[in-house]
């Protein structure tokens, strides 16, 4: 998998945590329900547990994307994406993992094993860092 395919398909991973963390809203205003509007911000959200999860997952990866992008780009203007390339699987691989164990829940153990993926991502972000400076 090449660095600019695993940023695609991290945008696409993006967009699909979007629409689950959003499918329960729409579900309420497409079938004109109670509570299709009640959402202002900074008011605890009151939706099910698991969309709550999907929205906090849909956070994490708009907080991880534009570093992944920034790499990426960065990589392509060096001429070095054999760097972004070597890794770009194992990477993609570690957040869609990490996502997954979000929507999950939130047991001790499914937090333990997130946090260890996050940090394999964290290790590819030094990695990549290191070798294309």
């Amino acid at each position: 998998m090449t660095g600019l395919t695993a940023l695609l398909i991290f945008a696409a991973w993006t967009l699909a945590m979007m629409f689950a963390s959003r499918a329960y809203r729409l579900s309420l205003i497409a079938t004109f329900k109670k509570g299709a509007s009640e959402f202002p911000r900074g008011a605890p959200n009151t939706d099910p547990a698991f969309f709550v999860r999907a929205e906090y997952a849909h956070l994490n990866c708009l907080e991880n994307l534009p570093l992944f992008a920034a790499i990426v780009i960065a990589a392509q203007g060096l001429g070095q994406m054999a760097v972004v390339d070597g890794v770009a699987a194992y990477f993609i691989i570690a957040r869609i993992v990490q996502s997954t164990i979000h929507l999950i829940g939130t047991s001790e153990p499914l937090v333990m094993a997130r946090a260890t993926v996050f940090f394999v991502q964290v290790i590819l972000y030094v990695y990549m860092f290191l070798n294309l400076l």
